[in-house]
């Protein structure tokens, strides 16, 4: 998958060849008649929809990139909030190794008085 900047590229050509497409077809139907109007009724209504749709795309994407205020932020919460994770898990850590050592103490002791 591509990344949201690629994806949002990949749309907004997408966009304006949807533009050209529609322009030049439109253009190209140029007959007089009432079968040639409704035909020319339904392609701007298709290309109406595809460039709609392409539209609601190109929004999504702009509105889930990150804004440049928010990461920093996010980065610093999560940073200090691993921190604080990390520390808990010294301190577990340390216990263990006090509760090891004691045991291992106690289990020494034992095997030498037997």
């Amino acid at each position: 998958m591509a990344d949201r900047i690629t994806q949002l590229q990949d749309s907004v050509n997408l966009l304006a060849e949807h533009f050209c497409n529609s322009v030049g077809v439109l253009c190209t139907q140029v007959e007089p008649g009432a079968e040639a109007e409704a035909k020319r009724k339904e392609l701007a209504v298709t290309f109406s929809q595809l460039i709609t749709k392409t539209a609601k795309d190109i929004d999504f994407l702009v509105w889930s990139l990150p804004s440049a205020r928010s990461t920093s932020d996010l980065q610093e919460e999560t940073l200090s909030a691993l921190e604080q994770e990390n520390q808990e898990a010294v301190k577990r850590l340390q216990d263990l190794i006090k509760d090891s050592e004691v045991l291992a103490t106690s289990i020494k002791q034992s095997l030498v008085r037997e």
